[in-house]
C-alpha cells in the first residue's frame, strides 16, 4: 500500500502511475478527492491529524509528500502538515517521499545541482527549507526510515504551470499573456516525469538522506514554449505578449495568487536552469521529450 497525501495534479499523476502498475495506492485529503481507478481508495482525512494520518499508513511501503497548500496559507499550514507526515512515516517504519521544488536556493548565476546551498531568501523558500531540513534531521536521527526530497521547475500540466493560461489562449486564438520576460531561458519539468521520479526513488534506498533533481528537458524559453505548444496542438501561429511587471504588481492588490508570486519574480528574470545530469546517471530515469510532455498536456482534462 502507497500512501499519498495531496490529490493535485502530482498526487493524481502518481497515483494512476502507481496502480497502473499493479500497486495499491490510498490517498488522503480532505475532500476524498482523487483518480476513479480500481486500485487506488480515495480516503476523506485531516493529513495535518498527526494520528489520523498514522492510522491510515499502517503498512504502507511508502509515503509521498504530494500536498500543496495555498501559496498565501504556507507558513502556518505547511509545518503541521509535514509533522503529521513525518510522524507517519515514523510510526510506520515507510520512507517519505517529498515533492520539493527549487525555490529552497534562491536567486543564482549558474545551473542548480542538488548540492548547492539552501539559500532562499523568500516566505515560501524558507518554508520549504525548513521542511526539508526537518525531515533530513529526523532521518540522521534515526527516527524514519528513509527519506528524499525530489525538487522539480515549473511544471509542464495543463493546472499550476503556465500552460494554464497558454492553453485556452490558443484553443481560443487570442493572445497569450504571460508574466515575466519571454527570452530567457527556463527549464520546464513535465509532471509525469515527477511522478516517476517519486516512485522510482521511494524504492531505492541509494535516495535516502539527500535531495535529487527531477529529469527534465532542455532548457527553453517562454515565447519557444508557447510556439511548440502551438505547433504541437495544431494551433494558429500564436501571439504572446509580456505583462509588464508594474501590472503584475498592481494585480497583486485583488489576486492572492499573483501577490505571492512577486516574490518569485526572480525566476524570470534570469536563465532559470535546473541540472538533472546526477539523477539521470544515478537512476537511470530520463525525461520525457518537450514535444510529447506537450502533446499529453493538451490532451489531459484539467486536474485540481
Amino acid at each position: 500500500m502507497h500512501v499519498i497525501v495531496g490529490a493535485g495534479v502530482i498526487g493524481s499523476t502518481t497515483a494512476v502511475q502507481l496502480a497502473e502498475a499493479g500497486e495499491k495506492v490510498r490517498i488522503v485529503t480532505r475532500s476524498g478527492s482523487g483518480p476513479d481507478h480500481p486500485n487506488i481508495e480515495r480516503v476523506s482525512a485531516d493529513a495535518g491529524d498527526a494520528a489520523a494520518l498514522s492510522r491510515l499508513s499502517e503498512g504502507a511501503v511508502a509515503i509521498y509528500n504530494c500536498a500543496n497548500p495555498p501559496y498565501n496559507t504556507w507558513p502556518t499550514d505547511w509545518p503541521p502538515l509535514a509533522a503529521s507526515m513525518l510522524a507517519a512515516a515514523e510510526s510506520s517504519g515507510a520512507p517519505l517521499v517529498i515533492t520539493g521544488n527549487l525555490y529552497v536556493y534562491g536567486p543564482v548565476d549558474r545551473p542548480m545541482t542538488p548540492d548547492m546551498p539552501l539559500a532562499a531568501p523568500t516566505v515560501k523558500g524558507r518554508v520549504r527549507v525548513k521542511l526539508w531540513e526537518d525531515a533530513l534531521a529526523a532521518y540522521r536521527a534515526g527516527r524514519i526510515s528513509g527519506v528524499t526530497e525530489v525538487r522539480a521547475s515549473d511544471f509542464i500540466s495543463p493546472k499550476h504551470s503556465a500552460l494554464e493560461f497558454v492553453i485556452p489562449a490558443l484553443k481560443a486564438g487570442r493572445t497569450a499573456w504571460l508574466p515575466g520576460p519571454l527570452d530567457m531561458p527556463h527549464t520546464f519539468t513535465y509532471t509525469g516525469d515527477v511522478a516517476r521520479a517519486l516512485i522510482a526513488l521511494g524504492r531505492d534506498e541509494r535516495a535516502w538522506g539527500r535531495a535529487w533533481h527531477v529529469p527534465s528537458t532542455a532548457p527553453v524559453t517562454m515565447r519557444e514554449l508557447v510556439r511548440r505548444t502551438a505547433r504541437v496542438g495544431g494551433f494558429a501561429e500564436p501571439t504572446v505578449r509580456g505583462i509588464p511587471g508594474p501590472v503584475m504588481y498592481a494585480s497583486g492588490w485583488f489576486n492572492a495568487f499573483a501577490k505571492e508570486m512577486r516574490e518569485m519574480s526572480y525566476q524570470f528574470d534570469r536563465p532559470f536552469i535546473l541540472d538533472s545530469s546526477e539523477t539521470e546517471a544515478v537512476f537511470g530515469l530520463r525525461p520525457t521529450g518537450l514535444d510529447e510532455a506537450l502533446a499529453a498536456t493538451i490532451r489531459e482534462p484539467v486536474a485540481a
